[in-house]
């Protein structure tokens, strides 16, 4: 193939290319060739990938392509199309860190749910994508291992924690990808690297084998490039998983119909909620400007706006730095040195205690922001505070479910900006932690809640880089988002004269050409 082509056929949609695989014009060793190719010219300068498994990638596309005809017809839309992995979800034989020094070698073994689920579609994984330290952060730079860039400009973070798999997608090195997201790292990502990132309700797909980091806020979810995208990939990982508690017992949404209907542009009937708490002061001026254009689409194609008041959602970001941290703290307890992974022994001088090795293991192993948070859980969790802190965060959140509860019965829908700004330049928020967790202040509620959220390009701010457009659906109701979401994707594409990524400048494409 050459280079011409392998660029022409990475920049297709992941259902163009399915269609292409269907008609037998490519096959699925032939995408993944395309791809591995490219992730090996972006790499040096992207850095989304932690562990590139082309040769199993190989393996499974040929696995696929040595089908017969009615066997592939068995299989889901997506089928022989390659995928890449947040290193946060287990893998089976491919090495799985959470970008952490202390899982640092370790080789899963078993897969993930939504792991066996890609795998028994006939998708071959392309690798285990970058993020920070046990998907604890909001640019990936976090990560113990490497700071990924984001393709707009590769001197600003492309989010997080999810930062590698949304740069991977934007860059081309993979049509899709799988995130998890805890206060926002699929979808601020998406906003920030041009990328459409979603959010299922909770409990809508699998968490067995996502490395738990808050295990009541985590969800996986789906990165791509178009909104149809998504919603067949999502089809494919949702669904009840009975070793998973938390898994609601009905099976996936119609999203991919949903997604479908929305591409004809019709939003008669449909009433959209403005958030009157997520919007305004704080937000770069070009990122409420591109909402502003949004929303005007959405009316347009016939949409009824409303405002709706959620008056609650200004304590969701403090509510959400209790109940995380506590999680976290629960969580991270397992990583002692014992049993798997990492294991530091004291110096000769001190006792050779098990206590002194856990405190070794655990100093040398864990980041800097990732023992912050767990000091401060540990703090929430403790004997005279457990009432005054975190039980007082969870009255909070159970407002802001009541909240979202009241919305929905004036909205179908609710809308707001992903991320108050665009991609910040590199050690621009460091040192200053709160300045880092307010870029998640319009994504944490849907993660509080529990409902179902989706971050979609509404187009480039004043400064060139791409702004994200948020919506969020009832709980359990996640097709809902998934039509205006398609049609407001259509309306954009249209308006620009094609999808934002069209001029966002690829030397590592453009250099093998």
């Amino acid at each position: 193939m050459t280079n011409e082509a392998t660029n022409e056929l990475v920049k297709l949609s992941a259902a163009d290319m399915a269609a292409k695989i269907k008609a037998g014009e490519v096959s699925s060793r032939e995408l993944v060739d395309a791809h591995l190719e490219v992730i090996e010219s972006a790499e040096p300068s992207i850095k989304a990938f932690l562990k590139v498994s082309g040769d199993v990638a190989r393996e499974q596309a040929d696995a696929f392509d040595a089908k017969t005809a009615e066997e592939k017809a068995q299989l889901p839309e997506l089928a022989g199309v390659p995928i890449a992995i947040k290193d946060m979800i287990v893998t089976k034989g491919i090495e799985t860190t959470a970008a952490s020094k202390i899982l640092e070698g370790w080789v899963p073994p078993y897969d993930a749910t939504v792991i066996e689920k890609l795998k028994a579609a006939g998708m071959p994984i392309l690798g285990k994508t970058n993020l920070d330290e046990f998907a604890q952060g909001s640019s990936t730079e976090h990560s113990a291992y490497q700071t990924t860039h984001n393709p707009w400009d590769t001197e600003r973070v492309p989010g997080g924690s999810g930062g590698g798999s949304a740069s991977a997608v934007a860059a081309f090195e993979a049509p899709l990808a799988l995130g998890t997201d805890t206060g926002g790292s699929i979808r601020q990502p998406g906003a920030l690297t041009g990328t459409v990132g979603v959010k299922p309700t909770y409990g809508g797909v699998s968490r067995f084998g996502a490395i738990a980091m808050a295990s009541s806020l985590d969800q996986i979810g789906p990165v791509s490039r178009t909104v149809l995208d998504s919603a067949l990939l999502q089809e494919i990982i949702g669904g009840h998983d009975r070793r998973d508690s938390t898994s609601i017992p009905e099976g996936p949404r119609p999203m991919v119909a949903a997604a479908r209907e929305g591409a004809k542009r019709d939003l008669k009937g449909m009433k959209v909620g403005l958030i009157k708490e997520l919007g305004g002061d704080g937000y770069q001026p070009g990122v409420e400007a591109r909402f502003n254009d949004a929303v005007k689409k959405l009316e347009e194609m016939g949409a009824e706006i409303v405002e709706v008041s959620c008056p609650h959602f200004e304590y969701s970001l403090g509510a959400y730095y209790i109940i995380m941290p506590s999680e976290v703290s629960s969580n991270l307890a397992r990583y002692d040195g014992m049993r798997y992974g990492l294991r530091v022994m004291p110096p000769a001088d001190v006792p050779q205690t098990a206590a002194n090795m856990m405190a070794y293991t655990r100093e040398a192993g864990f980041g800097d922001e990732v023992k912050r948070r767990i000091i401060l859980g540990t703090y929430a969790l403790s004997a005279g505070y457990y009432d005054a802190w975190y039980g007082s965060a969870q009255k909070v959140r159970t407002l802001i479910i009541q909240d979202f509860h009241n919305a929905f019965e004036k909205a179908d829908v609710l809308v707001s900006p992903t991320s108050p700004s665009t991609a910040f330049k590199f050690g621009e928020k460091m040192n200053d932690p709160l300045a880092m967790y307010m870029n998640d202040i319009a994504t944490i509620p849907a993660n509080l809640a529990g409902v179902p959220a989706m971050s979609i390009p509404a187009g480039l701010s004043d400064d060139g880089l791409p702004v994200g457009f948020q919506f969020i659906a009832p709980q359990q109701r996640d097709e809902v988002m998934y039509k205006p979401a398609a049609a407001l994707e259509a309306a954009l594409d249209e308006a620009w004269g094609g999808p934002i990524w069209q001029s966002m400048k690829t030397p590592w494409l453009n250099a093998a050409e």
